[in-house]
């Protein structure tokens, strides 16, 4: 099994740009304020927009 560079992926990009590999999973812990337990909120944010997602938090 041979590796691939990754120069030679940096070129699959503009094929790749409709696809889901502009995502990224956000975990956000969030405490219930009756019992002061943790859950966890997962999100899918768009790369271009993670830093205005991060500032809303």
């Amino acid at each position: 099994m041979a590796k691939v560079s990754k120069n030679s992926r940096v070129g699959k990009r503009a094929a790749n740009a409709g696809s889901g590999r502009d995502y990224v999973k956000v975990v956000q812990s969030v405490k219930n304020p009756e019992t002061g337990s943790y859950s966890y909120k997962e999100v899918m944010v768009h790369k271009d927009k993670l830093d205005d997602f991060m500032k809303d938090k």
